[in-house]
């Protein structure tokens, strides 16, 4: 399965979170910590729910960048 991630970069860390499994986060000190990080969240996230008789929702948000004229 496939899940869209969202990074984001603090003054001093970076967070990462999914869209589609609500409350499953990381944060990391670099970028590859917080992907590595986030990669094992989902994993527990997946556990917690099949451990728990809840269905796995499928992956439905997909990401796109646009570009605007700056101001």
């Amino acid at each position: 399965m496939k899940f869209t991630i969202i990074l984001e970069r603090g003054e001093t860390n970076y967070g990462a979170f999914v869209p589609d499994l609500p409350a499953c986060i990381a944060v990391g000190e670099k970028k590859p910590d917080v992907i590595s990080l986030i990669k094992e969240a989902i994993e527990f996230h997946k556990e917690g729910l099949i451990e728990d008789g809840n269905p796995l929702p499928e992956p439905r948000c997909d990401i796109m960048a646009v570009e605007v004229m700056a101001a």
